[in-house]
């Protein structure tokens, strides 16, 4: 099984059919087009843990499409706020509060599995969003396929099905969180729900999917119809980017 993270057990990543403005990011900032060992490492440092060069410091992801591409699923203003902002803001609180904690220079994973108090709420939440973000596209919406499709329907019937329990946990989930479609190590499938910035992480399990319900996420879009923007989000999800997720496991 391919090591992705830095983890006691083997992890996953987005895999090397990440949507291809990821992957051509990836060559931009490089100035070489990579094999695809070289773009899951890529993708690695760049997309989950978003670090400089000195792996000291964290970074605000880089998105791998316009603001306004998921309008109207999620609006622009939306986007721009909830990536801009509030991303931000973890990650510079991450930043001030890691020096003299003893994990400067951990992998993003590592902090949040052992971290507690502001250092694991922002370091959740950085994690969380880099997920979150990157399985998103504008040409998104199909069925999952392959090897998770698969297992989709095998664990829920249908993906109608796991599309019903995946929203009532996401809607009964009190106050702030995430909802995730996780995995462990063997491949088995799980929804969890996670308060404020917690991640399926923590239970050594492999978040694959995941849905914010942190109110900054919907409520310029839907007000307080959080059902109905869980309804609205599953047309931009890249089940591609999530199928590589489950595979690299």
């Amino acid at each position: 099984m391919r090591r992705i993270f830095t983890l006691s057990c083997a992890f996953f990543l987005l895999g090397t059919s990440l949507f291809s403005c990821s992957q051509k990011a990836v060559e931009e900032e490089t100035g070489e087009t990579k094999n695809n060992t070289e773009i899951t490492a890529a993708a690695d440092s760049e997309i989950i843990n978003t670090k400089t060069q000195d792996s000291m410091v964290f970074e605000l992801l880089k998105l791998p499409y316009a603001t306004d591409a998921l309008a109207p699923v999620i609006s622009k203003r939306t986007v721009e706020l909830h990536h801009g902002k509030h991303l931000q803001a973890y990650v510079d609180n991450l930043n001030k509060l890691l020096p003299g904690s003893g994990l400067e220079g951990k992998e993003l994973i590592e902090i949040v599995k052992s971290s507690d108090g502001g250092i694991f709420n922002n370091a959740g939440q950085i994690l969380n969003h880099n997920l979150y973000f990157t399985q998103f596209s504008p040409n998104g919406g199909e069925n999952p396929k392959g090897e998770l499709g698969a297992a989709i329907d095998a664990t829920w019937g249908s993906f109608d099905a796991f599309k019903a329990e995946f929203k009532t946990k996401a809607t009964t989930l009190f106050g702030s969180g995430w909802a995730w479609l996780a995995c462990d190590k063997d491949g088995k499938l799980v929804i969890t729900q996670d308060k404020n910035g917690s991640n399926p992480v923590v239970d050594n399990l492999i978040p694959l999917m995941g849905i914010d319900v942190w109110e900054h996420a919907y409520y310029l879009d839907y007000e307080n119809k959080r059902a109905d923007h869980i309804d609205a989000v599953w047309s931009i999800i890249d089940w591609n980017v999530v199928n590589e997720r489950y595979i690299a496991r």
